[in-house]
């Protein structure tokens, strides 16, 4: 029993320290500040450390460094821009890439989100994170100009809007993805295609808008008034999808005499998010419409409402932009990138709302 309790406890850096020789503080010296000790007396402690599989106590290094080894990350998204069910993902994603480095994710919110520093403030003062990951970036956002003036580390999920100079950011390329998102309508042979988007001044919402603009104007399809917008609200969605359809000219089943499968030269809609076209699936149900058969149907965020309704979405590689993230706090932006911050293209999900009826194959597309 003496036996088996021994080879269970932990080796402490006294047993290193006895076993090379060496006095407690040149082992700690050895695992913080290799450079201070002599390159002989380096290799021997080194070499007791691999052989007894020491392996160092992360709370005991975080003290002496005075480190919390944790990550903050606000929850205050708001409004129209709310990320919803993307920042769940997200943060399940950050916390594990988190704990496979040996840190950890401090999640807080903000009393008021739009001025959201005093809860930096309090953070960095108490020493419970070393710095912090940013959501829900926007124009006129306090936070990055903050953290730079005070020297505290950070990276951002979404583009540093104001400030070009700034690239501590991972972001997903929402106009490219937008565009892709008309282009497969088109291909699919839908020539009335509107788009149903966030209230302008968003900058998440008004790069979405722009892929539409870009796209239908190359393919000779661009008509400005056909576009409504709507805050993530449902009864919002509903109302604006409703207006937009009327404007398309789409009515519902019970005004075409036959039931025919699709409309004129073809109608569909690119919303800029699951939520938003969460309220035109409701409307073009409650007209007797089928997306996919009636009117095409393509959204942004490939959440479960998504895959619940069989919805076309554009799909957020979130473990990659956590990643990225986490990769930025431990080395700061690369200085020799003059792009900037890393900006990922989405994936096209590819399902019956966009496709004719009865083929309900799904797949991807880059």
């Amino acid at each position: 029993m003496t036996s088996s309790s021994s080879a269970a406890r932990r080796t402490t850096i006294i047993d290193v320290a006895r076993a090379a020789s060496v006095s407690r503080q040149t082992v700690s010296n050895v695992i913080n500040s290799p450079e201070r000790v002599a390159p002989d007396t380096l290799a021997r402690v080194q070499a007791e450390i691999e052989r007894l599989g020491f392996r160092p106590s992360r709370a005991a290094q975080s003290l002496k460094q005075e480190r919390a080894g944790a990550w903050g990350l606000e929850l205050n998204s708001a409004g129209f821009g709310r990320l919803g069910a993307i920042l769940d993902t997200f943060l399940i994603e950050l916390t594990t890439g988190a704990a496979e480095r040996g840190s950890h994710v401090v999640p807080f919110t903000a009393a008021d989100s739009a001025e959201p520093l005093p809860a930096y403030e309090r953070l960095v003062a108490s020493r419970v994170a070393d710095g912090f990951v940013l959501t829900d970036t926007r124009r006129d956002d306090p936070r990055p100009a903050w953290l730079e003036a005070h020297r505290v580390p950070y990276a951002a999920f979404g583009r540093v809007w104001d400030d070009p100079g700034i690239t501590s950011w991972v972001d997903v390329d929402g106009a490219s993805g937008v565009d892709a998102a008309v282009r497969h309508l088109a291909d699919q042979g839908y020539e009335r295609i509107g788009y149903l988007g966030w209230p302008e001044g968003s900058p998440v919402g008004d790069d979405r808008r722009s892929g539409w603009v870009r796209a239908t104007t190359d393919l000779g399809l661009a008509h400005p008034e056909w576009q409504a917008t709507s805050t993530q609200s449902l009864p919002a969605a509903c109302r604006a999808a409703a207006g937009l359809l009327d404007q398309l000219g789409l009515p519902g089943r019970s005004a075409r005499p036959g039931r025919p499968g699709r409309s004129g030269p073809g109608v569909a809609i690119v919303c800029a998010s699951d939520a938003l076209a969460l309220g035109a699936w409701r409307v073009l149900v409650e007209r007797g419409l089928e997306p996919g058969v009636d009117v095409g149907l393509v959204c942004f965020d490939d959440t479960d409402i998504a895959e619940a309704l069989d919805l076309s979405s554009l799909h957020q590689p979130l473990d990659r932009v956590a990643e990225r993230v986490l990769h930025l706090l431990a080395t700061g932006p690369d200085s020799r990138d003059p792009a900037g911050g890393l900006l990922l293209p989405p994936e096209l999900v590819v399902r019956s709302s966009s496709k004719p009826a009865g083929n309900r194959t799904t797949r991807k597309e880059k």
